[in-house]
């Protein structure tokens, strides 16, 4: 990471990678001292344009654009593919980096201000969502603070942090901050539980992603949806992002006889106002989702630069020409819902 200041460096990030085996490359962190963090393999061109052959979606080839080295290709392929504003989230904190605080705040600064530059040279463009080391409550809050600053549009979570879930108290003073800048929490697929990563990472890795990140993430929404945290914080939103959407007519299904049994009112229109946000993809039924869910939930993107079952450069173009839902439901899964999310002008 190249914003690292000079007491800081000794928590610079090593990357290491096996040598190039049939176009595939496994790369990994060295994180104080240890292999932590997340890295996807790196392909070769050749088993990119294979491996997008084969599953049927595009993924995007220009290292450049991909990884952010040239801001202005990606804001180029950006305008090819008809998107005005993406929203960035991280892939080396989906798995726990670090358990020290020092470390863990040092890096989330960089992190953030790297993204910091990068909204500065996308004109605005690029958004973003903030890494709050939760290790050190006080620099979490401050650095949401300045991410709000420097064009970040959501503060970060694990569905699983460490040894708490969303739901623990612990998190108020984030989730009250956001509240009051008006920032969402973006909940990306990931698990910040050591132990459970280590459970689930067994050698059948696409299996294994599925109830390590993915899991845990439609976990997080059931514990929110019955806790607490809407009566406390009535206007903060949550997006639960890259988990698809195929479950959240069961979710609610399961929620609302829960407060039934419980005694409490399920709203009208739960899922709008608890502020709940969830991201679909074009292989979901998305017309059903609506239909049961509603559709003033649901927003949708193209996990640009990745190779995993989410990842679609073309996601937006092929959601467009969708013949099974109406204009009125499209533009709000393309643009309104998102602006809502991330309180987008």
């Amino acid at each position: 990471m190249p914003t690292l200041t000079s007491s800081e460096r000794q928590y610079r990030p090593i990357p290491l990678e096996t040598r190039e085996d049939a176009g595939v490359k496994l790369q990994f962190w060295v994180i104080d001292g240890k292999v932590k963090g997340f890295r996807f393999p790196a392909f070769s061109a050749e088993e990119l344009a294979k491996r997008s052959q084969q599953v049927g979606r595009k993924f995007a080839d220009a290292q450049e654009a991909r990884e952010l080295g040239n801001v202005d290709l990606r804001i180029e392929h950006m305008d090819e593919t008809g998107v005005d504003v993406q929203v960035l989230h991280n892939t080396i904190f989906i798995e726990s980096a670090t358990d020290r605080a020092a470390v863990e705040v040092a890096l989330c600064k960089s992190w953030n201000r790297w993204l910091a530059d990068i909204w500065k040279q996308g004109k605005g463009r690029l958004r973003w969502s903030c890494m709050a080391p939760t290790l050190s409550m006080l620099d979490a809050l401050d650095q949401i603070r300045w991410s709000k600053e420097n064009g970040a549009c959501a503060v970060l979570m694990r569905p699983v942090e460490g040894q708490r879930l969303l739901a623990d108290p612990y998190f108020y003073p984030i989730y009250d901050e956001a509240q009051k800048l008006d920032l969402a929490i973006a909940i990306h697929i990931a698990n910040g539980n050591p132990w459970l990563t280590d459970l689930y990472n067994h050698p059948v890795r696409i299996a294994s992603t599925f109830h390590r990140f993915r899991i845990p993430t439609v976990g997080a929404f059931n514990d929110i949806i019955m806790s607490e945290i809407h009566d406390v914080f009535p206007k903060l939103r949550f997006g639960f992002i890259e988990a698809s959407a195929q479950w959240l007519p069961w979710v609610m299904h399961e929620a609302r006889n829960r407060f039934k049994t419980l005694g409490r009112k399920w709203p009208e229109n739960a899922i709008r106002e608890f502020g709940m946000y969830v991201t679909c993809e074009n292989s979901d039924d998305i017309a059903y989702i609506a239909r049961e869910a509603g559709e003033d939930c649901l927003v949708i993107g193209t996990d640009y630069g990745h190779t995993d079952t989410s990842s679609d450069v073309d996601a937006i173009k092929v959601f467009r020409n969708r013949a099974d839902l109406s204009p009125d439901v499209k533009q709000k899964i393309l643009s309104d819902n998102a602006r809502a999310l991330y309180a987008l002008s």
